[in-house]
């Protein structure tokens, strides 16, 4: 199955070059990049919306006085009362999301986005369709409005978005157009209306497939510079506010999150007798044991030389101690002189330690892993136990 597997990678790249059918999966639903390459992808998506919300909720309202000097009094007045309730829309959506860092922010900040200029779309165009005299010019004022969608629809582009949320986000756009055209309210003729649409569609794919490469390539970009390249686990720099991060959710939602401090046992002799190979060796066999026993929502940290930190989100003591047991047990590697590769753990819990800050947890965790090698290594300490040998 393995052989099966690197083949269908293979003939993949060769006609895609550049991207591997995992990494093609991971840009077509939400949640399956790294956390951090998620968070990061929220804190773009929310500064360019707020950027967005901001332009257009200066640039709505100075259209008001084209719609007096080209559409009667009454249609003029109606589609500036729809403006200005636009323009403070967009006020309100640019001020409801300022601080917010989180991935489901980030896609209600985009659904609010598109939410706004629809609303208006919807709006705007039984207003015209039924108030202007079809005049050449209030005709080409009136096309504005009817390509409103199509420029809704190019902005995902902008976005790093997966392709389901490029089809979820461009839907309601495309409906509402199909809409306006099939109750008569097009302000274009019907043949050109449809053709439209179907232009809209097109439109709305590549803006997909342009966002879904904007991800792809900051997923690259944001891995490459979080993550250690020799074990493939988060870098200290990264690791740190990562941690940061799991402790502040933890805390708002009162659930517990573990810590494991690893320390392997005796490494420098590695180095010293074997050379650095073997000893880098030794490093990625360890950080591919470890997380062998973390789950989905858990990190790896290289916290510094042989030293890695766990990260276990949702996880009390008796679960973080079950979970580094397993790990102990099933082995870290092997030496170059066929012994077991080794190590002290030290385990910590937000709540059973009472810790008001991440780096408090971090220093449990630290303390406990030097209480294990001091009492004769290969140990797990938790808590005030004795250390306990696997």
């Amino acid at each position: 199955m393995q052989f099966v597997g690197k083949f269908l990678d293979k003939l993949f790249l060769s006609i895609c070059p550049g991207i591997t059918p995992t990494e093609l999966f991971s840009i077509m639903t939400p949640k399956r990049q790294s956390a951090f390459v998620q968070r990061r992808r929220a804190l773009l998506i929310l500064s360019r919306v707020r950027l967005v919300a901001v332009t257009f909720a200066i640039l709505t309202p100075l259209w008001i006085p084209i719609d007096f000097f080209v559409f009667g009094m009454t249609l003029a007045v109606y589609l500036a009362a729809l403006r200005l309730f636009t323009s403070v829309a967009f006020v309100l959506l640019c001020v409801s999301f300022r601080g917010a860092d989180t991935p489901s922010s980030a896609r209600w900040a985009l659904v609010w986005l598109l939410v706004v200029p629809t609303v208006f779309f919807l709006i705007s165009h039984p207003l015209l369709g039924q108030f202007i005299n079809g005049t050449s010019l209030q005709q080409i004022v009136a096309a504005g409005y009817a390509y409103l969608p199509f420029v809704m629809v190019a902005g995902l582009s902008v976005f790093p978005i997966t392709a389901t949320e490029g089809a979820g986000l461009s839907a309601p756009l495309l409906i509402a157009y199909l809409l306006v055209g099939i109750l008569g309210y097009h302000v274009l003729p019907f043949g050109s209306y449809f053709g439209a649409f179907w232009l809209l569609f097109l439109l709305a794919v590549v803006a997909t497939m342009a966002g879904m490469s904007q991800l792809h390539f900051m997923s690259q970009l944001v891995d490459q510079a979080s993550h250690d390249g020799l074990t493939w686990a988060y870098n200290r720099r990264v690791g740190e506010e990562m941690v940061s991060q799991y402790f502040v959710n933890a805390a708002r939602a009162g659930a517990p999150m573990a810590l494991a401090f690893v320390d392997l046992d005796n490494f420098k002799s590695i180095n010293d007798q074997y050379g650095h190979e073997d000893g880098d060796e030794a490093l990625r066999m360890a950080a591919a044991s470890l997380r062998r026993v973390l789950r989905r929502g858990d990190i790896l940290i290289r916290w510094g030389g042989e030293e890695f930190v766990a990260v276990m989100a949702n996880t009390d003591m008796d679960g973080a101690k079950v979970a580094v047991t397993r790990l102990q047990d099933s082995g870290l590697g092997v030496r170059p002189d066929g012994q077991m590769l080794t190590a002290s753990v030290g385990v910590a819990e937000r709540i059973a330690d009472d810790a008001t800050h991440w780096a408090m947890l971090v220093d449990k965790a630290d303390q406990r892993m030097y209480a294990a090698k001091k009492s004769g290594k290969n140990r797990i300490v938790t808590g005030d136990s004795t250390p306990e040998a696997s």
